[in-house]
């Protein structure tokens, strides 16, 4: 069954009360001719037609809502050069040329966030690359925290890796709960939907033509190519990409994928804005936070507010009881904020694949797709878009495990919701019982 686009409502976000206005596009009415069609309009659509456009050739893109209605303008806003799956177990299960390439790969979609930035001016972005502490909260996580970390240095040659003692995390943090960490360079944080917004703008205004409330309802194969029909129109084109991630189903056209997914609520809390000295003891250093609970959460400070975030809202809406469960959690990392009211509550969806990672590449000669971003996405589907392009062009990149072929359906795929939630409460126990 496919989603009421209509009936689904809009974030109550940090990010949509502080975005710059968003331009309006038109919908689609009449019939156009391109060479790629485009579904969706998220970071991976964008950064696809920006590179496919550069190519000399034509993209049009097809938005069901508008652009960053969804998991781009839904995220934290979080930009780290990593995979769910680590790069030592990559090693482990693919060895060590394969680590090497997905990790020259995680560097490449944190540069490629900041190429995009420059390239379309996007200031009001506030692009940051302080890096992320990862914050123990036992002597166990300690450990493999930093056994990772002197792995890293030792076989990718990862520079500036720091050990953070509890004194050291302590003053990262402004919480004495953790018991050491270990600072990762290279990472930052973002207004993502305003990054969204700018790329939108940019592309549109260097010819792409952009449609939202343009749900694509049909995708037929003609003999030249393919149709990708709207409730009012249709663009004709040699080849169409799907980039829907987790909001596949939102329409049967690209529901297909979404068997290949397993669709996550990730929430999130902000607070009001805190007062000055609270706000300069709190995470003083602009870095973006993680925790090693198996059931992470993540918090950075913008514009003087906590924002918190974690895995663990289940359904298919917004939910009370996880926000609840986030300001436990947060209040229990920062005492100080148990009287502070939250402003924003907000959540969206996380695509979570079998193996852990996304995948890339094609469904056959005329449709290629970009899915899977495990809750690591404003920096991967920015670089995607550019690697879209390429098989646009007829090339084969280098994808490592990203590769389209390595990616595998979800068995009992109507038993994925309960099975998340047994999971989910497993980890919950787990990080409870301090395991």
């Amino acid at each position: 069954m496919t989603r009421d686009w209509n009936a689904l409502p809009s974030a109550n976000s940090l990010w949509e009360a502080t975005a710059e206005p968003a331009r309006g596009f038109p919908v689609l009415s009449g019939e156009l001719q391109a060479d790629v069609v485009i579904i969706g309009a998220g970071y991976t659509a964008l950064s696809a037609a920006h590179h496919i456009a550069r190519s000399g050739l034509l993209p049009v893109v097809l938005e069901a809502n508008r652009p960053g209605w969804g998991a781009s303008g839904r995220n934290g806003g979080v930009i780290t050069a990593k995979f769910r799956l680590s790069f030592r177990e990559i090693d482990a299960m693919h060895g060590r040329a394969m680590a090497k390439r997905m990790y020259e790969i995680a560097h490449e979609s944190t540069d490629m966030v900041e190429e995009l930035v420059s390239e379309f001016g996007i200031a009001s972005a506030n692009l940051t690359r302080t890096g992320q502490v990862k914050a123990a909260h036992n002597e166990t996580t300690l450990k493999a925290a930093i056994d990772e970390a002197n792995w890293m240095t030792r076989e990718m040659g990862s520079a500036e890796v720091r050990i953070l003692d509890k004194h050291g995390v302590r003053e990262e943090t402004g919480s004495d709960v953790f018991v050491g960490g270990v600072v990762n360079p290279g990472s930052g944080g973002i207004h993502p939907l305003n990054y969204l917004r700018g790329l939108a703008d940019g592309v549109a205004r260097r010819g792409v033509p952009i449609f939202q409330e343009s749900p694509v309802v049909g995708l037929r194969r003609e003999k030249e190519g393919i149709v990708a029909e709207t409730p009012r129109g249709a663009v004709r084109a040699k080849q169409a990409i799907i980039a829907t991630n987790s909001y596949s189903d939102l329409t049967g056209a690209t529901a297909h994928l979404q068997r290949t997914l397993i669709p996550f609520r990730s929430a999130m809390v902000a607070t009001e804005k805190l007062p000055r000295n609270l706000a300069g003891k709190l995470m003083p250093t602009g870095r973006t936070h993680t925790e090693t609970k198996r059931m992470m959460r993540w918090f950075r400070m913008v514009d003087n507010r906590v924002i918190f975030g974690g895995r663990g809202a289940f359904g298919k809406q917004d939910s009370q009881s996880a926000f609840d469960a986030l300001r436990r959690a947060m209040v229990g990392i920062f005492p100080d904020l148990a009287d502070m009211p939250l402003e924003y509550k907000w959540s969206g969806l996380v695509a979570m694949t079998l193996d852990s990672v996304p995948h890339i590449g094609r469904l056959d000669e005329r449709m290629l797709f970009s899915v899977g971003y495990n809750g690591a996405g404003v920096a991967m589907s920015s670089l995607m878009g550019r690697y879209l392009a390429a098989f646009v062009r007829g090339e084969t990149p280098n994808v490592g495990l990203l590769d389209a072929r390595r990616m595998k359906a979800i068995p009992f795929y109507p038993l994925r919701e309960p099975a998340v939630r047994m999971v989910a409460g497993w980890y919950q126990f787990l990080d409870a019982i301090g395991r």
